[in-house]
Parts: structure tokens; C-alpha cells; sequence
């Protein structure tokens, strides 16, 4: 192992989702403000190759890299947080380590011997955790680990993990990011679930250097004592992480607590220089400090987990909803709208005039689809603010097909391939693919060039004439009708660099205030210190409607 680099794993304690990928984040970007390279991993415990065919419903929204590779949503948080675009060098799977270990073996790598569980597992995570801090140049590279430590799933990456400290004790620390419940009838902060996570984390050979106390309060010194004394921790390496406004005050009360140097003490390391977090101080003011509000809708159809709503689905969407409203000094009030509510009764469109803009974010299927396209059209007649990415562009193509090009029955051949018309259409690679049943990786996936015409509202926003945008899609605008809806007055204004792929669709400003759409998915480019320029014209475009 490379002892020049320096390596964190976080690790969840008691129960899932309390945190891990912004903890892991924040620590990152502090590492950052003292002048440290730094880079981030993500480990996820299922036997998925990677996460592009799970349902977003019940795994969160699948985030693409530059490359094309689709995975956990949490690297989008690395991406926004640290400000830098990450590879499929930064992700991982059970499915995908083992995939690369059989292979290995198929080819002879292993020169005959015996491939076990143990090492040979554990080693290949090892093997891909070095070669991203090697790829990217870092001082310090965060691995999270998904799930939690009691997870059967995660034995071969903690056994990683030991296999790593025990090597290098000095270059290796764990973080247990574990959350401490207030039950309502006993109302009192219990710490007892944290110390059996630790025992549990110990049992594998793994021990945490810090412990990130979750809590729906801030932690007092009593229990970070209890913690230090049955989790063999020192006191001040219980960290408190109460419940906070925004997930962008994480850094700023980790700081608090003077974290960052506490790691960089555990790992040997000094401080390079004062901590600057001046640019992430200022954008968190603009988060608590908003001078108006921005009503937005999204139509979606990824929104119903059982009785609750999962925002998940569209993370990246939202956080690039607020990243613009931030900066434009507005609170923006997002809607979730169900796609199937206005397919069964469109008395239900007149409520869409109460918002500043309209958003439809991608999506798959034939669910909500004529519901969409009623959104679409409400929108371009009542001249409220659109915005259609992926699929939300495909439907507004087929939406001005049908009623302004004339064309009866136009449609997507994701929804009917026997339309007469079939403007969205599948793009001609991935066709065979998907008649072998090869769905995963079938897509147009990953960072493409798009070249803006001038005088469009796509061109005025960007304020240049290239631009490189990641997609996620199977689907394409149709060639063969580029000429006649061009005609009747949709502009494409991005296209790409052989001109064959439509790759934003727009009005001009005189015909509509902002009608708008993209093949690509701009929200994952959107960063907190540098907002994504469409969704930068969309709010202001949503402000002039309110004013």
C-alpha cells in the first residue's frame, strides 16, 4: 500500500440513512479548506454491477459520472460538495468486485492458485481503493461504506479496512457515523444502540478513531463521556451532529468541533494552512438569508413509496432547483405534482397557474405520460416558465408535434411504436442490445459535447458556444422530423457536433418567457459555489413571473 496517501473509511452504526454520504462529504471539503488533495469513495454492499436497473422508488436517484457509469446518489454529494467531477474509479460494488475477480481468474491472473472469499476479495477492494487515490493524486481519500456495520454484506470491506490499518496503522483512520435515538416516551438521548454498533465494528478487527453522534439534538458532555468510555474513544473524538437546517451546515458545525484537525492529528498529518471556508460561508447565508420565495411544481411519477413520498428520486434535481433559487436570493417551494393526476382529469391543470415554473425531471415507461404532455401544453399556452429535462424534452417535443405541427397521434416509441408518428424514437445502437435482453449499461450514458446556436436562450445562459453535458437516455428526437417541427417554430438550439442528436429544444423568449428543454441532465453539473446556468435562467425566468 501506498503510504504517501492517506485513507478514511466511514462506516455506518446503527441504522442507514442518517447521513454517511454528506458526513463523508463535509469531511472532504474540510480537508479541503486546509489546502489538501482530497477524493471520495463510495462502496455499496449489493450484487448489482452498478446501480443503473434499480428502481429509483427504491434505491434513491441514480447518479451518472463524466464516464458514464451509473451509481449512488451519494457521489453526487461528493461532487457537489468538493467541487470536482469524479470516475467509476470512485465506485464500487459487491457485484462489481466480484465480477472483476472472476474475470481475473478466468484469465489466468491468478496463475493457477486457489481465488478465495478471503483474501482475494478483500484485496481487490483494497487494489481499487489505491488506484483512485493514485488516479486522482490525493492526500486524503474518504471511503464510505454503505449500509451499516451489522450488515452481513459489509464483512469483506471491513475486513478490507483492517487489512489496510493494520498494514499501515498510521495512514488508515475510521469514522463510525452512528445515530443516538430521543425516544418521545422516555426523553432521553440513548447511547446504549451506538455501543453495540461499536462492538459490532470491533468484532470484525476494526476500530473507530471518531464517532459522529446523529442525533435529533445536539449530544452534552455526559454522553459524549458515556461514548468515550464504552466505545474506547477519547471524549473529544465524539463529534456532535444534531439535526440542522440544511445539510450545508454540516461542514460549517463540524468545524465547530474542530474535526478536521482532530483527523488530521489521528493521521499524522499537519496542518498545511488556516482553514478557508470563506466561499462555503457565504453561500450558506444565502441558503438561511432568502429575500423572496419561488413557487416551483415537479411533475413526476417516481414520487410513491407506500404511504410516504421518496424526493430522492430526484436529488440532484432539487438540490439544483435551490443551488440557482440561492443565488438568485430566493427560497424555492417545490410541489411534488403526480404525472397520473392530470391524464384523469384535466380540471386539475388550473392549479399550474399558481406557480412561478413547472419542472418535469427524466424518468422511464409508459406511467403518467398523457398527464405530462397536458402539463407541457398548459405551459406553452399559459406562458408559464417549463423546464423539461430528458424525458420532460422528449414529451414537449411530442406535446408541440401534435398541436402546433399537426401531426395526430405523434408520440415517443418508448410509449407506442406503432405511433404514425414517431418523433422520440430509440436511438439505432441500443436496439440490438436491448433485443438480447441486455438492459444495463444500454444507454447513452456519460459526458457529451453539444454545440449552442446563438441568440437562443440556451446560448444566452451558458455564454458559450460548446458545451459538455452527462446523459442518461435510450431515446433520441427523431431525425426525420427535425425540418418540419424546426418549421413550425421549436428551435433547436443545442445539437450535437455531427448535428444528428437534438440536444435542447426551445421557444424563443418573444413567444414564451422560458420553454425549455434538454436531452442531457444539466442537474448533475450543479455545484452549491458554481449553479448550473439553465436552471440559473429557469429561476430567474420563474422570478419575472412572479414580479
Amino acid at each position: 500500500m501506498a503510504t504517501a496517501h492517506k485513507y478514511i473509511f466511514v462506516v455506518g452504526g446503527v441504522m442507514s440513512g442518517v447521513g454517511k454520504g454528506v458526513a463523508s462529504s463535509s469531511i472532504g471539503m474540510i480537508l479541503k479548506s486546509y489546502g489538501y488533495k482530497v477524493t471520495a469513495l463510495k462502496i455499496d454492499p449489493y450484487i448489482n454491477v452498478d446501480a443503473g436497473t434499480m428502481n429509483p422508488t427504491e434505491h434513491g436517484e441514480v447518479f451518472v459520472l463524466k464516464d458514464g457509469l451509473e451509481t449512488d446518489q451519494d457521489m453526487g454529494n461528493y461532487e457537489r460538495f468538493l467541487d470536482i467531477s469524479l470516475t467509476g474509479t470512485n465506485y464500487m460494488t459487491t457485484g462489481s468486485v466480484y465480477l472483476e475477480v472472476i474475470k481475473k481468474e478466468r484469465a489466468l491472473h491468478y496463475r493457477g492458485r486457489n481465488v478465495e472469499v478471503v483474501p482475494d476479495i478483500p484485496l481487490e477492494v483494497i487494489d481499487r481503493i489505491e488506484r483512485a487515490a493514485n488516479f486522482a493524486d490525493a492526500d486524503v481519500t474518504l471511503i464510505e461504506v454503505g449500509g451499516t456495520v451489522g450488515e452481513y454484506q459489509n464483512i469483506l470491506f471491513l475486513e478490507a479496512a483492517r487489512m489496510m490499518k493494520s498494514k499501515h496503522p498510521d495512514s488508515v483512520a475510521v469514522v463510525m457515523v452512528s445515530y443516538l435515538p430521543v425516544p418521545g416516551s422516555i426523553g432521553e438521548m440513548k447511547t446504549k444502540p451506538t455501543q453495540y454498533a461499536v462492538r459490532t465494528l470491533n468484532s470484525a478487527g476494526v476500530f473507530a478513531d471518531i464517532i459522529l453522534a446523529r442525533a435529533p439534538v445536539a449530544i452534552d458532555d455526559k454522553r459524549k463521556e458515556k461514548i468515550a468510555r464504552f466505545c474506547n474513544v477519547r471524549p473529544e473524538h465524539v463529534i456532535s451532529a444534531p439535526d440542522v437546517e440544511s445539510i450545508y451546515d454540516v461542514p460549517l458545525n463540524f468545524e465547530k468541533e474542530k474535526l478536521g484537525k482532530k483527523l488530521l492529528t489521528v493521521l499524522g498529518m499537519k496542518t498545511k494552512k488556516k482553514s478557508d471556508m470563506s466561499k462555503w460561508k457565504s453561500f450558506v447565508k444565502k441558503v438561511h438569508s432568502p429575500k423572496k420565495e419561488i413557487k416551483i411544481a415537479v411533475i413526476g411519477k417516481y414520487f410513491a413509496t407506500g404511504s410516504f413520498v421518496l424526493a430522492d428520486s430526484y436529488l440532484s434535481v432539487i438540490e439544483a432547483l435551490k443551488y440557482a433559487s440561492f443565488h438568485a436570493g430566493a427560497k424555492p417551494i417545490l410541489t411534488w405534482l403526480d404525472a397520473e393526476d392530470f391524464e384523469k382529469d384535466k380540471k386539475k391543470l388550473a392549479q399550474l397557474s399558481r406557480y412561478d415554473g413547472i419542472l418535469v425531471p427524466g424518468g422511464f415507461g409508459t406511467r403518467g405520460v398523457e398527464g405530462i404532455i397536458n402539463v407541457v401544453e398548459y405551459a406553452r399556452k399559459h406562458k408559464i416558465p417549463y423546464f423539461g429535462i430528458c424525458y420532460g424534452m422528449q414529451l414537449m417535443v411530442v406535446e408541440y408535434a401534435r398541436n402546433v405541427v399537426g401531426l395526430r397521434g405523434a408520440h415517443t416509441a418508448e410509449v407506442n411504436p406503432k405511433s404514425p408518428h414517431v418523433v422520440v424514437d430509440i436511438m439505432s445502437e441500443q436496439k440490438k442490445k436491448l433485443a438480447m435482453g441486455d438492459y444495463g449499461g444500454s444507454m447513452r450514458l456519460g459526458e457529451f459535447p453539444a454545440y449552442l446556436k446563438g441568440g437562443t436562450i440556451a446560448r444566452k445562459a451558458y455564454k458559450k458556444e460548446m458545451v459538455q453535458e452527462r446523459h442518461r437516455h435510450r431515446y433520441e428526437v427523431n431525425p426525420d422530423y427535425v425540418a418540419e417541427i424546426s418549421k413550425a417554430g421549436l428551435i433547436f438550439s443545442g445539437v450535437s457536433p455531427d448535428e444528428k442528436l437534438m440536444e435542447i429544444a426551445e421557444l424563443p423568449e418573444k413567444q414564451h418567457p422560458f420553454f425549455l428543454g434538454t436531452q442531457f441532465h444539466p442537474e448533475f453539473t450543479a455545484h452549491p459555489l458554481t449553479s448550473q446556468p439553465l436552471f440559473d435562467a429557469f429561476i430567474k425566468a420563474a422570478t419575472r413571473k412572479k414580479n
